[in-house]
């Protein structure tokens, strides 16, 4: 099956595009919106040292700061109104469906619709202003040692406000992204931040080069290969689909016949997406990051902890792999339920040929879901660790990593589809117009 990007290149009709005055109307708001996300990078918090802001940066670029510092487009780096990004939002969502899941309210709720969304959006709201207040806090508290001018309360007040204030802007800026936009708002503010890295970390691999520290001319052409054939591994595994044959019964024609519907259930290769690398990744660096905030006299088990922690050690990579395993079978058995999903066959009628309705459909399921989840968990691995193993080797800057290739071409899968479904809308439409035109034209004769 062609994917989104091959229809719309060969459906694609610039005369239909120019047509499209909504779809252009999207376009220019989304890339309005993206810009004044970057442009919410370069805002400075009030009483920081921009001199020691760099210094403790270098210093912990490798923890978390350098993860987040990814997702965010450089905002921690300079510590900007918008340093803590968009991930307290992600994290509410994903503590959020994890309480649905568990919560028989939370369940109803769910099923009652819009207004059920609604209130769960804004439960995920709540717990998004929480644990703002908790990292910004821990932000305040870090910064008050040698960066902030002034250290005190009310500086720990201003930052805690600040940066609650500037994710919150950033939920509500990608909110109007997805609803006025195209693609997914939340992603492309993601998509946005790695994209606004990826100039200077190609600068800084081609001086590593030139320099002789990164191995010479071959090891670029080498880095090069590897990324667009973990690129290509991306987009192939991305689109790949396992097809459930659904049969529903016969029912009865208007010229007497009878006649079977036959359908198919599209389970991914990858169903939980990119989220188990970024969850395993932040909960890897937090040692290293909280060790760099410390004090010099810290225990000695902390640095050793470090040092084994460190990116690139053996047991940091054994720790990796577990945790992308884990989370993507947890997050699989959030987002796709099989006994749910088998009722809802049955109350419409529909079955998988040879497997009998009810609990040994969910079964059936459960099975398939299960072997599809061991191969998108190796998938994700083999994706993640790779740049992981390079990076300790050769210091390949850490945007080429495999989180953020996974971002990047999936986020960009998505919107080309979206695109393109916004243009089949267009060109249905103005047929439809024709045809109405035309038909009215029959009548008056």
């Amino acid at each position: 099956m062609a994917s989104a990007a091959e229809q719309l290149a060969g459906n694609l009709n610039f005369g239909a595009f120019s047509k499209a005055t909504e779809l252009k109307q999207r376009i220019w708001f989304t890339l309005i919106a993206l810009m004044v996300y970057r442009l919410a990078t370069y805002v400075p918090l009030p009483g920081i040292d921009p001199v020691a802001l760099e210094q403790m940066f270098s210093q912990n670029q490798g923890g978390i700061l350098g993860m987040l510092d990814l997702f965010n487009g450089g905002a921690i780096q300079r510590m900007s109104i918008i340093a803590l990004g968009i991930m307290p939002y992600i994290s509410s969502s994903i503590i959020m469906q994890l309480m649905t899941s568990m919560s028989a309210s939370l369940k109803e709720l769910k099923k009652e619709g819009e207004a059920g969304r609604r209130k769960i959006n804004q439960y995920t709201r709540y717990g998004t202003v929480i644990l703002c207040i908790v990292q910004a806090y821990a932000i305040a508290t870090g910064l008050e040692q040698n960066i902030a001018l002034e250290p005190g309360m009310f500086f720990r007040m201003t930052t805690v406000i600040t940066l609650v204030g500037g994710t919150m802007f950033l939920v509500w800026l990608g909110e109007q992204i997805t609803a006025r936009g195209v693609g997914n708002g939340i992603s492309l503010i993601i998509f946005a931040g790695i994209v606004a890295q990826l100039p200077s970390a190609i600068v800084q691999t081609l001086d590593m080069s030139a320099r002789g520290t990164l191995g010479g001319p071959l090891v670029i052409v080498a880095l090069l290969a590897m990324i667009i054939g973990v690129i290509a591994l991306i987009v192939y595994v991305e689109r790949a689909q396992r097809r459930v044959l659904i049969q529903y019964p016969k029912r009865q024609q208007a010229n007497g016949m009878s006649q079977g519907e036959q359908s198919h259930m599209p389970l991914k290769l990858n169903t939980a997406g990119v989220i188990p690398p970024i969850f395993a990744s932040s909960l890897l660096l937090m040692p290293m990051s909280l060790a760099g905030f410390a004090s010099e006299d810290s225990p000695e088990w902390v640095t050793t902890l470090t040092a084994l922690l460190g990116p690139g050690q053996p047991l940091y990579l054994l720790f990796y792999v577990v945790g992308i395993v884990f989370f993507c079978f947890f997050y699989t058995a959030l987002v796709f339920n099989p006994e749910e999903t088998a009722d809802n066959l049955k109350k419409y009628g529909g079955f998988i040929p040879g497997i009998r309705p009810g609990k040994n459909t969910a079964k059936y399921l459960d099975y398939v879901l299960t072997r599809l989840t061991v191969v998108g968990a190796v998938y994700l691995c083999f994706v993640c660790l790779l740049p992981e193993i390079l990076k300790a080797q050769y210091a390949i800057p850490f945007y080429f990593g495999g989180t953020s290739l996974l971002i990047v071409v999936n986020v960009t899968m998505d919107t080309v589809g979206q695109i393109h479904s916004h243009l089949m809308a267009h060109q249905y439409e103005g047929l439809m117009k024709k045809s109405k035109l035309r038909g009215g034209k029959r009548r008056r004769k």
